[in-house]
């Protein structure tokens, strides 16, 4: 089968194509021939070697965390599926791979494509979809009528998770560019402030959860913006001693991320709220549920552009560089 991957950790010159015997699938596994996968900015830190050290991949490795395509085989101990099923998934973290013609997927990571959703536009969503679910639904417990801040609301997580939080009943704000105003508005944002003209926190207070894209400064003015038993949930800051647990780490790992995340939980414990990194762990039960919501037209995926797979480097590239005005890139293998 076609590829894309890398055999060492390196900048976007790393990638490259290449071919690949085709995966063979275990009792619980289902074979989907992809036929579409989408670029997330977590592809870019595996590709650089940010999480070698906790998720140790044996090179080379094909890249891509997002996929929709068709069941081709199944194993033998599958029940849920059938050759010819429309599928979609977050493949587990273990066992990555969408930049290809061919993956074995657990028939747990499934669920079925959205029937309202092209490929391309399903390809878009489980990553994403799946983060908003567990820091909205599952971590925040998210409640009518409680205040949401989601940064980065034109964002792949963003455009979703506005959605998810609208659905949920809260009352949303969220930071974009002036250009994107008026789409967050249509996703679900009832505050939108202009991250170049603003500073959010001067404009926000009492809110009940902060789902973080950002880190860095913006995390830390986010623990302002909270009311007291507020919690701040972060995709892109510090990795604390939770996240440790779930990935099975050793006792010195657990200490080290422990020690990363020290100074924001010691900030957050000054401002009486709270503070969790989030790391997505694929679930295609969460999946139905939210395949449920896009049928329903409670969500629906923003993409902002297709590539073909022979260009898989160049949609890397263009979603790297920031050039996406709005939700995910997309690759297309037909």
């Amino acid at each position: 089968m076609k590829t894309y991957l890398i055999e060492k950790y390196g900048d976007q010159s790393a990638v490259h194509a290449a071919e690949l015997p085709d995966p063979q699938p275990g009792p619980e596994d289902v074979l989907v021939e992809i036929h579409a996968a989408s670029v997330n900015p977590l592809d870019f830190k595996i590709r650089d070697g940010a999480f070698k050290r906790i998720l140790p991949y044996r090179l080379p490795l094909v890249l891509g965390n997002d996929l929709a395509g068709v069941v081709v085989r199944v194993g033998s101990s599958v029940t849920r599926f059938a050759v010819g099923d429309e599928v979609y998934a977050r493949p587990d973290k273990d066992r990555i791979g969408t930049f290809a013609e061919l993956i074995a997927v657990h028939q747990d990571d499934l669920a079925p494509k959205p029937a309202v959703l092209t490929m391309a536009q399903a390809a878009s969503l489980p990553l994403v979809a799946l983060t908003s679910w567990q820091a909205l639904v599952e971590k925040a417990q998210v409640r009518p009528g409680q205040k949401v801040l989601i940064h980065a609301g034109s964002g792949g997580v963003g455009t979703i998770a506005l959605q998810l939080a609208r659905h949920l009943g809260a009352h949303v704000a969220t930071t974009a560019s002036a250009a994107n105003a008026g789409l967050v508005k249509e996703l679900g944002a009832d505050v939108v402030i202009d991250y170049r003209a603003q500073d959010f926190e001067q404009l926000l207070d009492g809110y009940d959860v902060v789902l973080d894209t950002l880190g860095g400064e913006t995390l830390e003015k986010s623990l302002r913006v909270l009311k007291p038993g507020g919690k701040v949930i972060s995709i892109a800051g510090p990795p604390d001693a939770d996240f440790a647990r779930e990935l099975g780490a050793n006792p010195l790992l657990r200490q080290a991320m422990n020690a990363l995340s020290f100074r924001t939980r010691r900030r957050a414990k000054r401002h009486g709220v709270t503070y969790s990194f989030l790391f997505m762990k694929a679930d295609g039960g969460q999946l139905r549920e939210l395949t449920r919501l896009v049928d329903a037209g409670q969500i629906h995926p923003v993409v902002d552009r297709v590539f073909p797979f022979d260009r898989t480097r160049d949609a890397m590239e263009y979603a790297e560089k920031g050039r996406a005005k709005a939700g995910k890139v997309v690759i297309a293998m037909e």
